[in-house]
């Protein structure tokens, strides 16, 4: 048997105790109380070594809660084929995969392979960099647009039928302009079957691809992802040829996104609060840091204090 005061103090005690716990949690969740998460791609030569358990714990000790992973289509994840224990060592070591990026290679053959290592890895979206459609300097066709959205629709037809979201990135194809002078992407918005294709807005193409508040307003609940950069607003605009638009992002293997000099989040000239504000209202799910490593520390470091 215990006093009354005896009760109270240990009961004080363990009030306490599960703030303190709750305190930890809330200063190691970024914005909209998400974990922060990182794209492995930029530190793809770490997973070509094989040293993914080592990038994870790195990854860990700065605040990264979840990854979004490329497939083994890519030659530098080659090492990652094995899905369960790809598995297995994220779950050693804290970390989740909500999102996989897929090569539109694999995308257009047998969707099985797919599938299973995404239900392997525990992801719940299927993403690809790019469509991958026909582009010259920055300049494509309506009707190409429109067929590439048909067989994007297809794909995510299948997706759904998995089980799992299918998600568009908006690098190279996405950037380039219809004859209207329209931007693919926004054609996208239009074209894709909202309730079977969402978004994953690249924060680095929006000088090209538009505003993503607008996007994330305007197109409520369709964007369930992020990749994350530092951007100056002042620089000069990107050219057609640095936007990648009809280059490697056809093959789902190279990133385009007409970035320019790497900013880290918080150190630009972006209203980020404003930003994931909509993006709550765009659907968001998670989002990642894409950049270097010493960039991803400092934007790590910013997004645990944005309040949001």
């Amino acid at each position: 048997m215990v006093s009354r005061r005896q009760f109270l103090t240990r009961a004080g005690g363990a009030i306490v105790a599960a703030e303190a716990l709750s305190s930890v949690g809330r200063l190691h969740a970024g914005p909209l109380g998400m974990p922060i998460g990182s794209q492995v791609y930029p530190h793809r030569q770490r997973i070509h070594d094989g040293d993914f358990a080592g990038l994870l714990r790195d990854m860990k000790e700065i605040g990264i809660g979840q990854v979004e992973l490329d497939s083994p289509a890519y030659a530098d994840s080659a090492p990652l084929a094995d899905g369960k224990q790809t598995r297995r060592i994220l779950d050693d070591h804290g970390i989740k995969c909500p999102s996989i990026h897929f090569t539109m290679k694999e995308l257009r053959g047998d969707l099985g392979p797919v599938f299973e290592w995404a239900n392997q890895i525990g992801a719940g979206q299927v993403s690809t960099a790019s469509l991958g459609g026909k582009s010259q300097d920055g300049q494509t066709t309506l009707d190409e647009v429109k067929r590439a959205a048909d067989e994007y629709n297809r794909i995510a037809a299948a997706t759904a039928k998995a089980g799992l979201k299918q998600t568009l990135h908006d690098e190279g194809f996405e950037m380039a302009k219809t004859e209207d002078g329209q931007v693919v992407y926004r054609r996208l918005m239009d074209l894709l079957d909202p309730k079977l294709v969402f978004f994953q807005f690249q924060i680095s193409s929006m000088r090209v691809v538009g505003d993503p508040v607008m996007y994330f307003t305007t197109w409520p609940g369709r964007f369930l992802s992020m990749h994350l950069q530092g951007v100056d607003l002042n620089a000069p605009m990107p050219t057609p040829g640095q936007r990648g638009a009809g280059g490697g992002a056809a093959a789902g293997q190279t990133r385009g996104g007409g970035r320019g000099r790497q900013l880290a989040v918080g150190q630009d000239s972006l209203d980020w609060k404003k930003i994931f504000t909509a993006a709550k209202t765009g659907g968001l799910t998670n989002y990642f840091v894409e950049q270097s490593w010493d960039l991803t520390v400092q934007s790590v470091t910013y997004l645990k204090t944005l309040n949001v």
